[in-house]
């Protein structure tokens, strides 16, 4: 980055010019389209490989993390940033593609919870494998060895300090 006042943002934006040229926009549009691109290429090929959408393929991840007895919709929505509305349409069509089933929660008669079912478990199992072979050569071959461990943890704080400043959906 260039000088002291830059490297913070702090540099007063008075143009266009300035702004599009301002050190911490371009990280972050760089992060933007690193992501934007990433998902686009993996999410391509869980699609092509497997017939599931990327985000079918984290709902099962969702799900397979949580384990039996399932998890509710709206916790779905919340781990997505979807509404309720939109986790229900996804879960539908993936109950119609016989990934996941709805089932009565146990511990609340009138609830439902929403799990994997065998063939949601193989998708997500085969999906991972396929996902972790893209991971590694679009993800961690073009860095330098020695950055990977440190800029994975800083992901993580920065997933974590977003994920904790959203509001939670109805």
């Amino acid at each position: 980055m260039g000088e002291q006042g830059r490297q913070d943002g702090q540099r007063e934006i008075t143009t266009a010019k300035e702004a599009a040229d301002n050190d911490l926009v371009l990280a972050f549009g760089r992060l933007q389209g690193a992501a934007n691109r990433l998902e686009y290429l993996l999410g391509r090929r869980i699609e092509e490989e497997c017939g599931i959408s990327h985000l079918m393929y984290e709902v099962l991840l969702i799900l397979g993390r949580a384990g039996d007895p399932g998890l509710s919709m709206r916790a779905i929505g919340q781990e997505q940033v979807l509404t309720t509305g939109g986790a229900t349409r996804l879960v539908d069509r993936m109950q119609a593609a016989g990934l996941v089933q709805r089932v009565t929660d146990p511990a609340d008669g009138r609830g439902r919870l929403v799990r994997l079912t065998p063939l949601g478990e193989e998708t997500a199992v085969r999906a991972s494998q396929l996902h972790v072979e893209n991971i590694k050569r679009y993800f961690l071959d073009p860095l330098p060895p020695s950055h990977r461990e440190r800029f994975a943890e800083d992901l993580r704080i920065l997933s974590h300090s977003a994920r904790t400043s959203l509001p939670l959906l109805p």
